[in-house]
């Protein structure tokens, strides 16, 4: 439930702030602040989605799921990245439109004070969205913090130019600003396609490998060895396996208590890895 109010928290400050950034491009007709708006439009649709991979993925197991719907929080994170991609092209168009104009922004001072309180909101929803990602692991809020962090840093940036401009008076400062903004987003748009993609592609998950191999090395008495270690992501959740020889002599009953003392003991570790354990009979060794 707390990951679903977080959505529409964002979802409801986003319109918040887009409203706040075009009364301050509309005040100073500048292309600049247009691109923070036209991020801030990007913003709105990528909350959305969050919302909606949210709530799926929230929805417990069934015949067609039988691990979930947690990936659908990862899918939600790679299509935002991608809407941070677009929204760098749109300000790359709108800023080299610009560039061939002679029309210059006006009431930068007022403007530049609106697009700040936007941003200190912008700030505040991201700090928030953090926060939960953490204390939730998801991806979904992971990934819109990242993105109204990214709004929070290119909007810094441009009022630092604008500033210049309004003391030089030289335009095209105005959409070589926006070209800058466009690269920073669109920078930080990849990377989330890119992480977002490595775990759909069941990237092993090295901390829980590492956690799995000190639970199970304490025990190290009662086994001969074990092999064939696998683990995956799964939205919030890690599913890991692996075989553990045995020694051949234990009963069916014995080596059944042993791997649910394992796998009790890592679950109390790491309540958010399932490890499933193939028992395997071996002569111990001489």
């Amino acid at each position: 439930m707390q990951k679903k109010q977080a959505a529409l928290v964002a979802i409801f400050g986003g319109i918040a702030v887009l409203s706040i950034k075009l009364v301050a491009f509309f005040v100073s007709n500048s292309v600049a602040l247009l691109s923070d708006a036209l991020e801030s439009l990007v913003n709105i649709a990528a909350s959305g989605l969050m919302f909606f991979s949210v709530w799926l993925s929230e929805k417990p197991a069934d015949d067609s799921h039988n691990y979930g719907h947690q990936k659908i929080e990862e899918i939600s994170c790679m299509i935002e990245g991608i809407l941070i991609v677009a929204a760098a092209l749109l300000i790359v168009y709108a800023a080299a439109a610009r560039l061939s104009s002679e029309t210059l922004p006006v009431h930068l001072t007022l403007a530049i004070s609106i697009s700040i309180s936007a941003t200190v909101l912008n700030g505040l929803l991201s700090g928030f969205l953090l926060r939960t990602s953490r204390k939730n692991g998801s991806a979904a809020l992971e990934g819109d913090s990242k993105h109204l962090l990214s709004d929070v840093i290119s909007s810094s940036g441009v009022w630092i130019g604008l500033f210049i401009v309004e003391l030089t008076g030289w335009g095209p400062l105005d959409a070589i600003i926006a070209f800058v903004v466009a690269a920073l987003i669109g920078k930080m748009g990849i990377s989330l396609v890119t992480k977002s993609c490595q775990r759909l592609m069941d990237k092993s998950c090295k901390e829980e490998e590492a956690k799995i191999r000190e639970v199970l090395m304490r025990h190290k008495f009662r086994f001969i060895d074990f092999h064939d270690m696998k683990t995956r992501r799964h939205g919030t959740q890690v599913f890991a396996e692996l075989h553990l020889s045995v020694d051949g002599s234990l009963s069916v009953n014995e080596a059944h208590t042993l791997t649910d003392h394992l796998e009790d003991e890592l679950k109390n570790e790491l309540p958010n890895t399932s490890l499933t354990i193939h028992v395997e009979p071996k002569a111990p060794q001489k």
